[in-house]
């Protein structure tokens, strides 16, 4: 099978404090390219939940993070239009939920269901 790009908005309402990430649940394979593109309410982020996790697939999520600010964050994209971009890495299938720092008050959480 070929690498499939899965581009999901990050945006928000502020007038009605709704912050989501546009589709919530993305469903990947190892390879494929998730695309993070900020449409509206910047600033946003991507941090994968540790709980649960092993350590050897911690390393390989945080591995696949360009830019980390912290073990399993990818960095604050500040503007609308700015973009981040992961390659899903080779970690078992399962459930990965992320969120939202800058709006973790606020719900702003996705799911990556990695497939084999």
């Amino acid at each position: 099978m070929g690498q499939t790009t899965h581009v999901i908005r990050m945006e928000a309402d502020t007038e009605q404090e709704i912050h989501r990430f546009v589709p919530a649940r993305v469903t990947a394979r190892a390879g494929d390219i998730l695309l993070f593109r900020v449409t509206s309410g910047a600033p946003h982020n991507v941090t994968f939940e540790a709980n649960g996790l092993s350590l050897a697939t911690r390393q390989l999520l945080a591995g696949a993070l360009p830019q980390r600010t912290s073990e399993l964050s990818g960095p604050v994209l500040p503007a609308n239009g700015l973009e981040y971009r992961i390659v899903v890495p080779a970690v078992p299938a399962g459930r990965y939920p992320f969120y939202s720092t800058p709006h973790r008050a606020y719900e702003m959480r996705g799911e990556l269901i990695v497939v084999p």
